[in-house]
């Protein structure tokens, strides 16, 4: 398992539908990988609503959850990302008892994470999930770098290599 953080939230400009990023806390391990998961509009929100710190004037469903596994003693102890099939995303919530059982229940991601943020619970995400869904980040670097090669080509090239 690889530990995540959460690098964006925003709305993917083709779908129109809003899209969690995450990104692997460690340099080595990211090596410029992102993992989006597009999730629904009640989610993000939730989620956002937690990151920026903003309590509704009444519970919303994952405030109402976190609380319930309050009271009956028990807390998260993590948030795994399992798998993937048919394009969907398979998280599992990692719960500890107050006696020290462990009790792995499934649940999607969106709300996995909506339960992360407001618990400071950490989110991991399988290998092979990362392997599978993580898309290469493009920075400013490698743009620049992408541009000098061009230039370069240019400079080398003759009409003629292009006549057949």
């Amino acid at each position: 398992m690889v530990h995540v953080r959460i690098a964006s939230l925003s709305v993917d400009s083709t779908s129109n539908q809003p899209v969690i990023i995450l990104r692997p806390t460690d340099d080595e391990q990211a090596a410029g990988r992102l993992i989006p998961i597009w999730i629904g509009q009640n989610e993000a929100t939730a989620i956002l609503l937690a990151l920026q710190g903003i309590a509704p004037p009444r519970p919303m469903t994952h405030d109402l959850l976190k609380s319930v596994i309050e009271h009956l003693g028990a807390s998260i102890t993590r948030i795994e990302i399992t798998r993937i099939e048919g394009g969907t995303f398979f998280a599992s919530i990692i719960l500890s008892s107050e006696g020290g059982a462990s009790v792995e229940v499934d649940a999607r991601p969106s709300d996995s994470i909506a339960l992360a943020v407001r618990t400071g619970a950490p989110i991991y995400v399988a290998e092979q999930v990362l392997d599978e869904a993580a898309v290469v980040e493009v920075t400013e670097q490698d743009e620049e770098a992408e541009v000098e090669r061009f230039r370069e080509f240019l400079e080398d090239v003759d009409p003629s290599d292009f006549q057949g």
